[in-house]
């Protein structure tokens, strides 16, 4: 999560949190501390603050600092807020001690409603500002380059901000509207006149058509120096299979996972495995009988998928499609609006149920919670021979969800596959409990909101 992210998430629930105990000592006059010492009302108000904030984060209002419509912002908090309201009054059926009174609830959401919205539209206009400071000089004009620049120009709250290009011959045209600032080997100069704070160099311009004399002076005067495909990654969190070379993986430590983490996970893994099997077995159950009686046939699918190093492991699933699914075709992969599958069995897979089996797999240390998704035996063979890198995803193990999975569209094309195995090598590469539990809790948020998967 970057920093700036993580600075709004802290100011807003400090924000959040001092509005509604600014209501209470407005509204309560002497009893205010009564009810925030004595009756736990700091703990009821910390209560209303974490569920505005998760339904700020439900509505996808940390994912990106623009805001498109001030209306439509405000609208969101409305939603939110309302949201916040109706669980006030669905507690207030159960437990008297976790409500909020009703003044401090009123006013306090009100305070919201008024400063929450207006320090947003501050806060994202300083991001904005000072994601102008450091200034981005680029070296060639390779595919990487030129998503990078759309992206940047795109997301300002990324913190860089192109200055412009140059390639081996002056070009009058812009470049998604970056000047041309002239050839590669006037680069010294061009840092003279434009002052950059970093310069990102294209792959394809690398072979004997750098200026290697100028950019180590330029390095060495302390001028930050880096490759397109660590830009990219920064950009877009997935590495760029045209930018990634054999020697890389095989010099270059930091694209293989570290060890300790791999055991880390294996261990939480299976933790936590065997905590949702406790916690899922009334809903398996209910899922289980729903399968049985909606069509023929058993109510586990299994299967055979590929797992860690490319052995095959058997995988649990709640059926979702047809016994004969595949009796004609052969494998074939899932399509948006499958006929093969079951009435029963679409909702299973909108709400992501149909996986809950997969937390088995977990268990026997065949899968890990998160992870790249586990492939079919037929399709990985395929997969191999037209997808560079591909077998290097089968260094972990697979998971139920995985960074892919919450990053990119479902997809069915090689296009797609080879864009999810970019998400998958980043995933790889810092794969760390932080990231797991990042990816598990976006997943949630997926699940709950129905935006679910094929």
């Amino acid at each position: 999560m970057p920093s700036s992210a993580l600075a709004l998430i802290i100011s807003e629930t400090i924000l959040v949190f001092s509005c509604y105990i600014l209501a209470g000592y407005a509204t309560l006059d002497l009893s205010s501390d009564i009810f925030l010492w004595e009756d736990g009302g700091w703990w009821r108000v910390a209560l209303v603050a974490l569920f505005i904030l998760l339904g700020l984060y439900f509505n996808d209002l940390y994912d990106t600092y623009r805001i498109p419509s001030r209306t439509v912002l405000l609208q969101q908090f409305c939603l939110v807020l309302g949201l916040a309201f109706l669980l006030q009054a669905l507690l207030s059926y159960g437990r008297w001690d976790v409500i909020v009174p009703r003044r401090i609830m009123l006013y306090g959401s009100l305070l919201v409603l008024v400063f929450a919205p207006l320090w947003r539209i501050v806060y994202t206009g300083a991001v904005r500002t000072a994601a102008g400071a450091q200034k981005v000089l680029f070296l060639g004009t390779s595919p990487a380059v030129r998503e990078i620049i759309h992206s940047l120009q795109e997301r300002p709250e990324l913190g860089m901000a192109p200055i412009g290009f140059m390639d081996l011959e002056n070009r009058s045209e812009p470049l998604d509207g970056l000047p041309c600032l002239g050839l590669m080997n006037d680069v010294r100069e061009a840092v003279a006149e434009y002052h950059p704070d970093r310069i990102v160099v294209g792959a394809m311009e690398r072979r004997g058509a750098l200026p290697i004399d100028q950019l180590l002076e330029l390095r060495f005067s302390g001028i930050p120096i880096e490759d397109s495909a660590a830009t990219y990654e920064t950009v877009f969190h997935r590495v760029s299979l045209r930018e990634l070379r054999p020697s890389q993986l095989v010099f270059s430590v930091e694209l293989v996972p570290r060890r300790i983490m791999v055991a880390a996970q294996s261990i939480y893994s299976w933790t936590l495995g065997i905590i949702g099997v406790i916690l899922a077995l009334p809903l398996m159950l209910l899922v289980a009988l729903a399968t049985k009686l909606s069509s023929k046939g058993p109510v586990f699918y299994r299967q055979i998928r590929t797992g860690k190093y490319g052995a095959p492991f058997t995988l649990y699933k709640f059926r979702s499609m047809r016994t004969d699914a595949e009796v004609a075709s052969g494998a074939v992969w899932a399509s948006k609006d499958d006929p093969r599958i079951t009435p029963v069995g679409r909702w299973l897979r909108k709400l992501r149920l149909d996986e809950i089996p997969q937390l088995f797999n977990v268990i026997r240390g065949e899968m890990s919670l998160v992870g790249p998704r586990p492939e079919r035996p037929e399709f990985v063979h395929i997969l191999e021979e037209k997808i560079p890198y591909y077998r290097q995803r089968l260094c972990v193990k697979p998971g139920i969800t995985g960074w892919a999975q919450i990053n990119y569209k479902y997809g069915d094309t090689m296009e797609d596959v080879a864009t999810k195995l970019e998400y998958d090598l980043y995933y790889i590469k810092n794969l760390a409990p932080s990231l797991d539990a990042y990816i598990l809790f976006h997943t949630a948020k997926t699940v709950l909101l129905g935006r679910g998967a094929q």
